[in-house]
């Protein structure tokens, strides 16, 4: 069994450690635990690793955000692995900071990397991880806010909710989202 685990985020060192982000690091976090390491390929940086007899690919589109579905596209369509074997890692401002939620499908709630995979993908049916990063920002700042760093706490938190992240991920890929969500949906 093959999955895709598609981290989203953006390229490039002013980008690196904000909210828009937290894909790329969990990601990465997982990458650096299996130690793995990235390579820069067509649309993204990839890396692949085995998991109880699994093959479970990650990418880093490096489209930036609004472009991840042409990554999360090819990679499909590359593999071979079908949509219900992907999971996309994203930010959301709805869930409130360090809460974990997966869903096997939903609405793009204004994402605009979550409106272009619906784009390319056809349709919002794929799973995802949504990664809780507050609203925290007042009335029309929510650019500024996602796009902004975490705070001195947030970061102090970060890794364990990514290691809770990852948890979930490979929950994902062997036991199925269902399970999973059963388990760790809060």
């Amino acid at each position: 069994m093959k999955y895709l685990i598609v981290g989203l985020g953006n390229i490039g060192p002013e980008y690196e450690l904000t909210r828009h982000n937290i894909g790329f690091l969990t990601v990465d976090r997982l990458a650096d635990k299996e130690s793995i390491s990235w390579e820069s390929n067509r649309l993204a940086f990839k890396s692949e690793f085995k998991y109880k007899g699994r093959s479970i690919h990650l990418i880093k589109p490096t489209t930036y955000m609004n472009l991840s579905g042409k990554a999360m596209n090819y990679w499909m369509k590359e593999l071979n692995i079908p949509k219900e074997n992907v999971l996309v890692l994203v930010d959301d401002v709805a869930i409130p900071f360090g809460s974990l939620r997966m869903k096997p499908k939903g609405s793009a709630a204004g994402h605009n990397g979550l409106k272009n995979i619906e784009a390319l993908t056809g349709g919002q049916n794929y799973p995802r991880l949504r990664m809780g990063i507050g609203d925290d920002y007042p009335k029309g700042r929510q650019v500024d806010y996602v796009l902004g760093k975490f705070t001195q706490d947030e970061f102090i938190e970060l890794p364990l909710i990514m290691d809770k992240a990852i948890e979930m991920i490979l929950s994902f890929c062997t036991i199925g989202i269902e399970r999973t969500m059963n388990q760790y949906n809060n």
